[in-house]
């Protein structure tokens, strides 16, 4: 979960890698560090804390000279944040430095070899001994020795490298964890997101499992497991630079909220053709559709959130049984998945590991699987047999709202789709569904505009030690997503429940005072959960409920109601959730909070 930026050029390479690593800060930020090669040795600067303590360091770069160089924002996985745990790391010679992300599993067993030969180490990192291996390999070739020293690694790895008797090239390989590798004029990248480099190409491959590229200023030498030179085809990335920008915003979170009805606008407008949905399946067909007995939906953390809403939806139009499972739960699981299933794997970055271990079970086990991505050839979307894009664009903020929102809207239309092929739905509910996410843009426009009364709310109860949320059926799912935003980026303790669980249990966790959150906006099951208000409220609760426009009953029950417009059921998450997501962003606001880069959090778990 760690960022990494490589560039080779003519220009000084530190500052651009300064700026790149920006951009990257999301993916890691308990350290950063940065290498440079001019005249046959390696410059290194490191520390803990934010790029801003490196940018001091360096003067922003301008103290350290030459023209290629390695950068590093880290996520701690071994060893705690602190300066010598920092990466790149060194080889004992001094000679190699080494960015990473991911995680070698056998780095003891390594580290062990490499001591009985002589070497000594200075971190806690299981990085170290990729530099050390590789030393231990060289001998004038670099592609020989990292060649030979990958052979050696198990486990997941993004791997940068700098040489200092070859201080013209990079060397970049990886095996599952993304590295993209940027095309310049007269100069070339490698990042483990394209926004670190858009301010300078827009032409970009991804790297696949095994292969080293070679990275020089005008060339880039890609080889496979076996050691042939093969040929990348460049992609051109259309996403707006001003897009990973700020744009006037706070934070990235406020921003990614206000784009919402753009990106459902953008995921829906092209997959609705005269009346019927258009998913654009290509290997999966409508036969395969009709034989399915049973579907998965895999994912981690807000994706298997969004299961949980899909999952209501899907077997209520398309008249087939759904499990949502976590994907770091599903492949130990023993799933019952084979030819007769459809697994379908949700991701914002693509490169999630468990999701990314989980399609590749569900494959071994004979699923057919389609997957729910937002980054164009991402691992996940190369490894399935299908692939639907959500087209959210970059995501900065690490609390996901704009990507959770698109993949809700691919999972309304899959649902009808399936519904429509499998004739389990009449055009009558259809064409009505379609009608409803055609409007939502305006709708969700219209609530994020009108958000003053969130803004109210989060100001009397942002000091709240604890917040619970509360729903039945699909409220319950939203219940989900709102406690995982709220506390992801305001770190007060909160917890979703399922309301008639309260009674078996969990309402021994109200006292006076406790602020409850209940949704009540899923009408056959309002009634009881106005009941359900009226249990926590008996033991000291405060309530805030969302309802339905004039829904008086909740309004008396509760001590303050935020009113979702009349709205048809089946799309009503979409509406539901933005009063969620305001609710945690101005509660983490009003205390200060980091809000777009939480503590021990990053966006992309590129590590088990």
């Amino acid at each position: 979960m760690c960022g990494i930026v490589g560039y080779a050029g003519g220009s000084q390479a530190a500052p651009i890698i300064l700026d790149a690593l920006e951009k990257l800060e999301y993916r890691g930020y308990d350290s950063a560090g940065i290498a440079v090669a001019r005249g046959g040795a390696l410059t290194v600067k490191k520390s803990k804390g934010r790029l801003k303590v490196l940018r001091g360091l360096t003067d922003d770069g301008a103290s350290i000279n030459g023209t290629t160089g390695i950068g590093h924002t880290r996520w701690a996985t071994h060893g705690e944040p602190s300066d010598v745990n920092s990466h790149p790391h060194l080889s004992l010679s001094g000679k190699i430095a080494v960015v990473h992300n991911g995680i070698i599993e056998n780095y003891i067993e390594l580290r062990r070899f490499l001591t009985s030969h002589g070497y000594s180490f200075v971190t806690e990192t299981d990085t170290e001994v990729i530099s050390q291996m590789i030393d231990f390999f060289y001998a004038g070739d670099s592609l020989s020795a990292v060649r030979n020293a990958v052979r050696h690694f198990e486990g997941s790895y993004a791997i940068g490298i700098l040489f200092a008797d070859e201080p013209d090239k990079i060397i970049a390989v990886c095996k599952d964890s993304p590295l993209i590798v940027g095309i310049g004029d007269g100069e070339n990248f490698i990042a483990s997101d394209v926004t670190a480099i858009l301010k300078h190409t827009r032409r970009i491959f991804r790297m696949c499992e095994q292969e080293i590229a070679v990275i020089e200023r005008s060339n880039i030498d890609v080889y496979n497991a076996y050691g042939e030179r093969i040929e990348k085809e460049p992609i051109f990335v259309t996403w707006d630079a001003n897009a990973a920008e700020k744009g006037g915003y706070e934070h990235f979170m406020i921003k990614e909220i206000v784009e919402q009805p753009d990106v459902i606008r953008k995921t829906a407008s092209p997959r609705i053709k005269n009346g019927q949905v258009e998913l654009g399946l290509k290997n999966i067909t409508d036969d395969d559709i009709r034989s399915f007995n049973k579907i998965y939906i895999v994912g981690c953390g807000s994706a298997y959130h969004v299961g949980k809403v899909g999952r209501q939806i899907i077997e209520r139009f398309a008249n087939i049984p759904v499990t949502v499972e976590l994907a770091s739960e599903f492949r130990y699981d023993n799933p019952f998945v084979d030819s007769s299933t459809l697994t379908i794997v949700i991701s914002q970055s693509g490169e999630t590991m468990d999701t990314l271990y989980a399609l590749k079970e569900a494959r071994k086990r004979g699923s057919r699987v389609i997957s729910i991505v937002n980054v164009v050839g991402s691992t996940i979307a190369s490894e399935s047999e299908d692939v639907v894009y959500t087209w959210a664009g970059p995501e900065i903020a690490v609390a996901t709202t704009k990507a959770y929102t698109a993949q809700l809207i691919v999972l309304y239309l899959t649902a009808l789709y399936f519904g429509q092929v499998r004739a389990c739905a009449s055009q009558a509910d259809i064409d009505s569904a379609i009608k409803q996410i055609e409007r939502l843009p305006e709708v969700v426009g219209e609530l994020i505009e009108s958000r003053e009364q969130v803004q109210y709310l989060a100001s009397l109860y942002f000091n709240s030690k604890d917040i619970f949320f509360i729903g039945r059926n699909i409220d319950y799912a939203l219940a989900l997503e709102g406690s995982l935003k709220l506390k992801e980026i305001s770190y007060i303790h909160s917890e979703a429940y399922a309301a008639g669980e309260l009674k078996h249990g969990t309402i021994s966790l109200i006292e006076d005072g406790t602020l409850v959150i209940a949704l009540c906006t899923y009408a056959p099951l309002r009634d009881k959960m106005i009941s359900n208000i009226r249990e926590v409220k008996a033991r000291g609760a405060v309530v805030i409920a969302l309802a339905r426009c004039g829904d008086t009953a909740v309004a008396e029950a509760a001590d303050h109601v935020i009113y979702m417009p009349e709205w048809e059921q089946l799309t009503m998450p979409s509406l539901t959730i933005v009063p969620l997501q305001l609710f945690a962003y101005y509660v983490a606001s009003l205390k200060g909070c980091d809000i777009d880069k939480p503590r021990n959090l990053a966006k992309s778990v590129t590590v088990e």
